[in-house]
């Protein structure tokens, strides 16, 4: 999906939300069509610099073969209130209270950002070193068609060491388009969990070099983010129940 996007600086106070909801099967239908009527609204809300309508995987991380009743919805705010306002009344929001039996949603604030979004940087360039505590981590990237092979092959494997990592607490693959345009969002318990996974696994390191070597990635975004607020559930729990004070 296409986003609005008004600026490439941080603004004071951002907000960054992700929110899942699950559709029953019958209601499925209503989900694919959201993903196009919810576009419009998404351009008209008040401090809304970034947004993306997102599809989900099976397997917490990349997946080939969608969950056709579990959506998504990532957003960048200008500030609190405008976040509020929206969760309160939007259209989009209100769509989600009528069709939806489970939502889950966390709040967030950039602490570190590398790369693209379709040409943007939505997360500005935040440079915070001294977080301490619970920390969710945002990978996405434009697969290269003539890589989408060597990617796939690598997936379930990746996915594997993403979930039995130590200091790792839940994740959710997210994606704007099927197979080429694929996301995840992690949240791990510190970030030394997160170094330790990404750096001191050969196995990961091993996978990392390759996108490199054989040129996987169109474009690439590495982003860390320290988790506020939290409320709901997904898949019957919330991830982050008494983790963040």
């Amino acid at each position: 999906m296409r986003s609005a996007y008004r600026s490439n600086f941080v603004v004071q106070n951002m907000i960054v939300s992700l929110t899942i909801v699950r559709y029953r099967k019958a209601f499925v239908p209503l989900a694919l069509l959201a993903m196009a009527m919810h576009r419009l609204p998404m351009m008209l809300s008040k401090g809304c610099s970034f947004w993306k309508l997102l599809g989900c995987g099976h397997n917490g991380s990349f997946d080939l073969k969608p969950d056709w009743q579990q959506w998504g919805l990532l957003a960048v705010w200008e500030e609190r209130k405008n976040f509020d306002d929206f969760y309160r009344s939007g259209f989009v929001s209100r769509w989600w209270k009528l069709f939806t039996y489970e939502s889950w949603t966390i709040l967030c604030e950039p602490l570190q950002s590398h790369g693209k979004w379709d040409g943007s940087e939505p997360f500005g360039k935040p440079d915070v070193q001294n977080h301490d505590g619970p920390i969710a981590i945002l990978t996405r990237a434009t697969i290269n068609l003539n890589r989408l092979k060597n990617f796939w092959s690598h997936v379930d494997e990746a996915a594997e060491m993403l979930t039995t990592s130590p200091g790792y607490i839940a994740s959710v693959g997210i994606g704007e388009a099927p197979v080429y345009r694929q996301a995840t969002f992690s949240i791990w318990e510190n970030l030394e969990a997160v170094k330790s996974y990404a750096y001191r696994s050969p196995k990961h390191a091993e996978v990392i070099k390759k996108t490199r070597q054989e040129n996987w990635y169109s474009e690439e975004l590495f982003a860390r983010f320290k988790p506020i607020e939290t409320w709901g559930t997904i898949n019957g729990k919330n991830p982050l129940k008494n983790l963040l004070n």
